[in-house]
């Protein structure tokens, strides 16, 4: 694994369902992001050089300074003080719509991927990482911790979630975080909800000390309703099946989910919270820049 090494070729069914695979995808995702955005090291506003210097592969990523990272969009190491230690937990859509999949992955894959390559980063800065899996039939929990051996144990969790169900009516907030803490709390889920049942969980996770990430995981054929001829739909939670002429229906289906994700972004931005569309197949660096922006401002 050396340079800039391309991940996808690793993004396979039978790699990302092992431990060892996923948590390879993960170190080489996060090492290659990181490497690729500081291939420059030109000295910004206000770095004194005697106290930071540009990030290389292999440091000790606890020493990145998120403030400057925020103001200036580029990884430097703080040699003279560690910053402060966080929370991160991450909330997992387990419905049986995250089965979805499109070119032999589905959604819960991708979110399993995304969850496993922050949490990789976010261990290897001194943050603790925990993980909640939830559908109508069972709730998936691993409680955070900072040890080092921790990131197996998530990447075991991680692995033993199995999609089914629906998303619960309701579900304690409680058990989810705490709004005493500072933690920062990634939600991954393709947002399918009847009642607004998802959305109202992410609002109710929001506090004053906290910071909320919403990654709305979408399929590019979804998006782009990319369909011929007549096609037989079916409702992954209820089963309920519809043929329809995809000619007919692509542009009142198209309209109607960019409404829908309008809608989710004007709401969660009013309440403070980073709404980000994930797109299946689309590079997962966009997610690490989300969370690292949201990281800079707990500390």
């Amino acid at each position: 694994m050396k340079g800039n090494q391309d991940y996808t070729a690793l993004l396979k069914p039978e790699i990302i369902s092992s431990i060892k695979g996923l948590s390879l995808i993960a170190k080489v995702v996060v090492d290659s992001y990181l490497s690729g955005l500081n291939s420059s090291r030109k000295k910004g506003s206000g770095v004194e050089f005697s106290q930071y210097r540009g990030y290389d592969p292999g440091d000790d990523l606890r020493m990145l300074d998120w403030k400057m990272l925020a103001r200036s969009g580029k990884y430097f190491i703080k040699e003279s003080e560690r910053e402060t230690h966080t929370t991160v937990k991450f909330i997992i859509d387990a419905s049986a719509s995250m089965l979805h999949t499109e070119q032999e992955l589905n959604k819960l894959i991708y979110a399993q991927i995304l969850a496993a390559s922050i949490a990789y980063l976010a261990q290897n800065q001194g943050d603790g990482i925990g993980l909640f899996a939830i559908n109508d039939n069972e709730t998936y929990s691993l409680l955070p911790s900072h040890q080092a051996q921790h990131f197996n144990k998530f990447i075991h969790s991680l692995l033993s979630i199995q999609a089914g169900g629906k998303w619960p009516i309701k579900v304690n907030t409680a058990t989810l975080h705490s709004r005493k803490e500072r933690e920062l709390i990634v939600v991954l889920s393709d947002l399918y909800e009847q009642n607004q049942e998802i959305s109202k969980l992410v609002s109710e996770l929001k506090s004053p000390r906290n910071e909320v990430v919403v990654f709305h995981i979408l399929g590019e054929q979804e998006l782009t309703f990319d369909y011929s001829g007549t096609v037989v739909f079916e409702d992954l939670e209820s089963g309920k099946q519809v043929k329809v002429a995809t000619s007919s229906l692509k542009e009142k289906y198209i309209n109607s989910l960019q409404d829908k994700i309008v809608t989710y972004k004007e709401q969660f931005l009013l309440q403070g919270i980073s709404y980000e569309e994930f797109i299946m197949g689309r590079p997962i660096e966009t997610a690490l820049t989300t969370y690292l922006k949201r990281r800079a401002k707990l500390v």
